[in-house]
């Protein structure tokens, strides 16, 4: 029996990076979000990664193990203190917050 990848992206306030964001699990794009969407993917169990891109900009890798029929939660999108939104112009991976809820 597969796990479930849940991902919620927020949107709050104003912010530069509005368009859908490509979600990776293992390397693979498996889906597109947009704002204040809810999506769910299935996974087999074991180690996986999840990354969030958007064009150069993406999350950090987050890692992850998924048990038999377990659903992992993550959220990303929140808006970002303005030193980290900044120096996400030279490391384009602080650019979007992705958290495991």
């Amino acid at each position: 029996m597969p796990a479930t990848v849940k991902l919620t992206r927020h949107l709050i306030g104003v912010q530069i990076r509005r368009g859908k964001f490509d979600v990776l699990v293992d390397g693979t794009g498996v889906a597109s979000i947009d704002a204040h969407e809810i999506i769910e993917t299935r996974v087999e169990p074991g180690h996986h990664t999840l990354q969030i891109r958007y064009g150069r900009y993406s999350s950090r890798t987050a890692a992850f193990d998924a048990a038999e029929g377990q659903v992992v939660a993550f959220r990303c999108g929140e808006k970002r203190f303005l030193p980290i939104f900044l120096a996400s112009f030279v490391v384009p991976s602080l650019a979007i917050p992705l958290h495991r809820e």
